[in-house]
């Protein structure tokens, strides 16, 4: 045997283990499976760290994005939503989520605090946090909206009978200012559809409750309001006194809207002459009502002169309602404006932080004119705790949102009352009401 061949045989029995061994090459597929690449079986104990494991993760995942305060919403939800649907696809998109229940909470709200706490209408509200009208038209969404972390929902606006509203589309975002136009036009399911609903609530809670509700949030430092709207053809004021025959023993508070723009002549009813009779007739009416008498608000337009605003304040002191809710959208298209113009020149109430200045401006000058301990209440481009103060310290008892919450997500209530305890620094939000009069 040659020198090169001995070599060959030398080394393939040191490698590969004897006269009778295999190169790797020609190990078979089946003696692969069975040897040192076969997985390990797994064990009991193995199964169970495995199965602990996933159970904790998905149950900690699921606790994270039910919570309303969770990242997770306003940072890729809703941004997601934003980016997917158009802005009525994605409002209705809302309801019918929070209908079905799927929603999130606020886990915080359970959590008194007495600084954040609101005395109205001889009443208490847990934070001065409240839901504008125009999320939830047409109560459906009541209860899921209370446990975001609201302490005042407003349902509606609601028409006598039904009607679609204006045409598609009727609803824009103008996400550079983070504010929104629409021209909706009070669709709304009509006042038997709402009836029934507020009834089938109210059944539900008795059937699961021994003792009646402390009001009709059904949880005591929370209220529910219904703002009444008149049909586009209605009566200007038949259409609020039937809205308050056919909803008031519904509602801890009654609001007359008289401020939508996007109804043709509604906001004629602002003016004193017709304004006063209005008035003398929904509160005739309040006071006919069979189980309660609610206090009553009007809400307004920021687009009002001074002498518009004085006028109202003369009307509304002698009219005998509760409250002015100061004030729903613009006409106007402030200069501010970052959005393009084929967005900003949109038709309808512009919303948002560019509102906020006209809101409080009217704000200003009502509490100046109606006296320190008539309640008003804020609403028009808030979107943080800062705004919820400067509103307060203007004569706002409590503040409304609407914009803010859809930009932000259901995390806005906390995240506001936790900036306002900041701004107010140790003090009570009742002590800095009305303060910029004093």
């Amino acid at each position: 045997m040659n020198a090169s061949r001995m070599r060959g045989v030398y080394f393939s029995r040191v490698a590969f283990g004897g006269r009778n061994s295999r190169p790797v090459a020609a190990t078979t597929s089946r003696q692969l499976r069975r040897g040192l690449f076969t997985r390990a079986r797994p064990t009991p104990v193995r199964n169970f760290f495995i199965n602990t494991v996933l159970v904790v993760g998905v149950g900690l995942g699921a606790y994270y994005v039910t919570d309303a305060r969770s990242a997770f919403h306003r940072y890729f939800l809703v941004p997601l939503i934003r980016l997917t649907t158009d802005a009525e696809t994605a409002h209705r998109l809302a309801i019918d989520s929070m209908k079905a229940g799927v929603y999130p909470v606020d886990r915080s709200a359970d959590a008194e605090d007495p600084d954040l706490e609101v005395q109205v209408f001889g009443k208490k509200l847990f934070s001065p946090i409240g839901l504008a009208a125009g999320f939830d038209k047409n109560a459906e969404a009541i209860d899921p909206l209370f446990a975001m972390g609201f302490s005042y929902v407003e349902i509606g606006s609601i028409t006598p009978k039904p009607q679609p509203g204006n045409p598609q589309p009727r609803f824009f975002r103008l996400p550079k200012d983070k504010a929104a136009i629409n021209r909706y036009g009070f669709n709304s399911d009509g006042h038997i559809k709402v009836l029934a609903r507020l009834r089938l609530r109210l059944h539900s809670f008795l059937k699961h409750n021994e003792s009646g509700p402390v009001n009709h949030a059904f949880e005591e430092g929370k209220l529910l309001a219904v703002n009444l709207g008149k049909n586009k053809d209605g009566d200007e004021i038949e259409d609020y006194v039937e809205g308050i025959k056919t909803l008031g023993n519904y509602a801890d508070v009654l609001v007359v809207n008289i401020s939508s723009p996007n109804t043709p002549g509604l906001r004629d009813l602002q003016n004193e002459a017709k304004l006063g009779g209005l008035l003398s007739a929904v509160v005739a009416a309040r006071d006919n009502l069979s189980t309660q008498k609610p206090p009553i608000c009007v809400k307004i337009a920021p687009d009002l002169t001074e002498t518009e605003v004085i006028s109202i304040a003369e009307v509304v002191k002698k009219s005998g309602i509760d409250g002015v809710i100061v004030s729903n959208t613009t006409i106007s298209r402030p200069e501010s404006l970052k959005s393009p113009k084929s967005l900003s020149s949109e038709i309808g109430g512009l919303s948002g932080p560019p509102v906020k200045e006209l809101s409080l401006s009217t704000l200003r000058t009502l509490r100046k004119y109606i006296g320190p301990s008539f309640t008003l209440i804020g609403c028009g481009g808030i979107s943080t705790g800062k705004d919820a103060v400067e509103f307060a310290r203007a004569g706002a008892t409590f503040v409304q949102v609407l914009t803010g919450f859809a930009y932000d997500g259901p995390g806005m209530p906390s995240r506001l009352r936790e900036e306002i305890k900041k701004e107010l620094d140790g003090k009570k939000w009742m002590d800095v009401v009305n303060t910029e009069f004093e």
